[in-house]
């Protein structure tokens, strides 16, 4: 058991030294339980790894496979936005951001929205908004292909952000995304038609900015953005704002 692991030690020795203690724990078969307050020793370890001890209102919850963004934000006492956003990932992040950056202006300054990463931690934060749980206004969003839950809204369409909004702008020969991106047309089809041909739609995104030699972020808002403006009507809409309204009309 190590406390503080991250304690005076440079960010790059804090990198080697975790994959170090990896390495021998696959080895020797054995375990560490480390505490720490260090983005990078966060982001070291798998998901799995990654346990939040939670304290609101002088309680505790013990939730498992946070974000090393989530765990960061949750630790930093610099003053933030009015609502709390949860959604599940940096994909999610940049949707539901563009998402009101089009629907919604006037919410967007008053929102920090924060990845937090596994389902399963998305259902617990669901749960303690639906109790009350948190200091100041929050929502939690789970991605189109989950079940609806308790305490959580869903993002528009029924499967995965990215099969959504690729699977949208392929039927419209992916519309003006190439002029988003500064690329030719025909690259941008070729590209994004082959990252589709993927099982793993993760791999979508990035498989198709290598292509183009484009950011993957830069790649996905661009495509949000078009989606957005083109495909997602204001019913649709409305289920992501009014829940992010109704939380900051308690306020």
């Amino acid at each position: 058991m190590i406390d503080e692991i991250e304690s005076s030690l440079h960010p790059r020795v804090q990198r080697r030294l975790v994959r170090e203690l990896a390495e021998r724990c696959y080895e020797r078969e054995f375990q560490v339980i480390m505490t720490t307050h260090s983005p990078y020793v966060l982001e070291e370890l798998p998901s799995e790894a990654r346990i939040y001890i939670l304290e609101t209102d002088q309680t505790r919850q013990i939730i498992p496979g946070v974000s090393p963004q989530f765990a960061m934000t949750r630790m930093d006492d610099e003053a933030h936005p009015e609502c709390d956003l949860y959604v599940e990932d940096e994909g999610a992040r940049i949707l539901i951001g563009e998402i009101l950056a089009y629907h919604a202006k006037s919410l967007f300054p008053r929102c920090a929205i924060i990845p937090y990463g596994a389902a399963s931690v998305g259902f617990a934060l669901g749960q303690m908004a639906a109790n009350g749980r948190f200091p100041r206004p929050s929502c939690v969003f789970l991605d189109g292909d989950n079940a609806p839950a308790v305490g959580c809204a869903l993002l528009p369409g029924d499967d995965a952000p990215e099969r959504v909004v690729f699977a949208k702008l392929a039927k419209e020969n992916w519309r003006h995304l190439w002029t988003r991106i500064g690329r030719d047309i025909s690259d941008v089809i070729d590209a994004c038609s082959v990252a589709m041909t993927l099982s793993n739609h993760h791999e979508w995104v990035p498989n198709a900015a290598n292509r183009l030699m484009v950011g993957g972020n830069n790649l996905w808002q661009s495509m949000c953005a078009e989606w957005v403006a083109s495909d997602l009507n204001k019913e649709e809409a409305k289920k992501v704002v009014q829940p992010i309204e109704d939380s900051l009309a308690r306020l």
